[in-house]
């Protein structure tokens, strides 16, 4: 029987090459949850054993039971009937068998249902059910709802809402947008207000919420009446209810077992989480999650669509041959095998920033209660948090326009069938088109690391890398990575210098673009000097970047982007 973790061999390469052991010593209080949580780790290599345990249950259920369901899913959808949304019969099926695999409540605590998993693993399990059936993780993959609750929540919060959660009785929901705030969040008027009795609660409307008829609603709202800025902005909690009407469920593309709301709140009861007037502070802690969550969504994908691709091409027949040993198509195929493993290198690596980032956070305040020294690990916090702040939206921005591509290539690597509804590849190139536009849009994700890239962030492991040593063929490689360097600092000196900030802007995407060339090219050279087969990967990956980077450095010295700001003449 096929398993989807078990058989993806550059996913096993990356689990087996995880440097974790401080993220889950920190996790696991020193392993001392051990003795107060059954199924807690006693040590490291009994967290690792329950990892691949769950990764491999995981692979074996997405294989075989989520994937012959999402053709199915993808028809029937999620309904909306008399104000209420049914999902389709599958859908409830496949996150039933989850939840009963106890896997609803991945990176919750232990206190409270969960298994406790840094987020490194839990992007691997959202990367397998996502290519299982892409829709089933906006209800798997919203587990960065009960994280925020555990991190910020009261404990009489948490002991309301996270229990329900892990066990999988109640799904979660992020409730961000409205008609007129879309990525800019302060632009947000739902309102929230106490009434005699000190209850907060809820009134106005939300829009192009995924799953937002779930349980647990977890929802930015204006606290402070007569304010515009962020510090106007608190967390809630919400059950739904009676009191959270469901409008509308929009008509899309793809995800169509997914559904998105439009909500009304007529006065709906709430909870507040975290500190009043800091709810936008909070937001920005999950939307790192969400990010990295939306790109392991995305890869998986791609994958599913690569894996389309490759089987077909090998049946296919054209003019007495396979189209597989048609040079043409093979170049196709090698090119989204490297784009996707590429890309798998920088989700992985990032998340393992942002477990560091969270668990330093955790350890000083620790550290700090029980009054200890904690300068040198705020130091060493501050500088995972920095990595992980240019990380998280250059992940969920390269990812997922990486995914889109090796889609839509798949689709067209299928011929006229690919446009049939009858081909996975079909359902897969809708469904991922999304993964560009929600959790914020490319355009904003290029500027959310624009200042990250331009200040040069991760220059000390750049430089590390360079120094090293490289055998072989793979010297000729770390030649080439060091000539994209160059460039990128010839690229970045001239943006930075330019006086026209519209220039600038525009600009930015070439700079963001070379960054992560360098950075997953990097990746990809240290994977290359332990694994034969990923020399090949790195070899077509850097000569390709190199290409492109030399590319945007002259885009720059032409002044492609001077016609900016005659974008009213020439758009009309």
């Amino acid at each position: 029987m096929p398993n989807y973790f078990t058989e993806n061999e550059d996913l096993l390469f990356h689990f087996e090459r995880l440097n974790l052991r401080e993220t889950v010593q920190i996790l696991e209080h020193n392993y001392d949850y051990a003795t107060q949580y059954p199924g807690a780790p006693k040590d490291f290599d009994e967290a690792i054993r329950n990892y691949r345990s769950s990764l491999e249950l995981t692979g074996d259920l997405a294989a075989n039971f989520i994937a012959p369901k999402a053709e199915k899913v993808d028809l029937d959808g999620a309904k909306l009937k008399n104000g209420k949304v049914n999902y389709a019969q599958e859908t409830l099926e496949s996150y039933g068998q989850l939840a009963r695999a106890g896997l609803t409540g991945v990176i919750l605590p232990h206190k409270y249902g969960g298994i406790n998993f840094p987020a490194t693993i839990y992007m691997m399990l959202i990367e397998l059910v996502s290519r299982a059936d892409a829709s089933l993780m906006t209800l798997f993959g919203y587990q960065d709802v009960g994280e925020a609750i555990s991190k910020f929540g009261s404990p009489e919060v948490r002991e309301r809402f996270l229990p329900p959660y892990t066990s999988g009785e109640h799904i979660g929901s992020m409730v961000m947008t409205e008609p007129g705030a879309g990525s800019d969040l302060q632009a947000i008027q739902l309102k929230a207000c106490q009434d005699e009795d000190g209850q907060w609660r809820l009134n106005g409307v939300k829009q192009f919420i995924s799953n937002g008829c779930g349980d647990m609603l977890l929802v930015l709202a204006r606290s402070e009446a007569g304010s515009k800025d962020m510090f106007g902005l608190s967390l809630f909690v919400c059950p739904g209810g009676d009191k959270v009407q469901i409008t509308h469920v929009e008509e899309k593309t793809g995800l169509h077992g997914s559904p998105t709301c439009q909500l009304y709140f007529d006065d709906a009861p709430c909870y507040l989480v975290g500190k009043r007037r800091q709810g936008l502070m909070h937001v920005l802690y999950v939307l790192n999650h969400a990010r990295f969550s939306v790109a392991a969504q995305a890869l998986g994908m791609a994958e599913a669509a690569y894996r389309e691709a490759l089987s077909y091409t090998k049946i296919r027949r054209q003019f007495g041959k396979l189209i597989y040993d048609m040079p043409p198509v093979a170049n196709m195929l090698i090119d989204m095998r490297v784009a996707i493993e590429s890309c798998r290198s920088l989700l992985y690596a990032g998340a393992q920033w942002l477990d560091l980032r969270n668990n330093l956070e955790e350890q000083a305040e620790i550290l700090k209660k029980e009054g200890q020294n904690t300068e040198a690990i705020k130091a060493r916090f501050r500088e995972a948090a920095k990595i992980t702040d240019l990380l998280s939206p250059l992940t969920k921005y390269v990812v997922s326009e990486m995914a889109v591509k090796v889609c839509y290539d798949a689709q067209q690597l299928h011929g006229g069938m690919g446009y049939m509804r009858e081909m996975a590849v079909e359902r897969l190139a809708r469904d991922v088109r999304i993964t560009t536009i929600y959790e914020g849009t490319s355009q904003i994700h290029i500027g959310a690391c624009y200042k990250s890239v331009a200040g040069d962030v991760l220059k000390d492991f750049f430089e590390e890398n360079e120094s090293k040593s490289y055998p072989g063929e793979l010297k000729v490689l770390a030649d080439k990575m060091q000539e994209m360097r160059h460039l990128f600092l010839a690229l970045n000196a001239l943006t930075r210098a330019h006086e026209d900030s519209k220039f600038k802007e525009a600009a930015a995407k070439e700079s963001v673009d070379v960054y992560s060339y360098l950075y997953r090219g990097y990746l990809l050279l240290s994977e290359a000097s332990q694994n034969q087969r990923k020399r090949h990967i790195a070899r077509r990956f850097i000569m390709q970047s190199l290409a492109a980077a030399h590319q945007s450095l002259q885009a720059v010295k032409n002044e492609q982007f001077n016609d900016i700001g005659f974008a009213g003449i020439i758009c009309r």
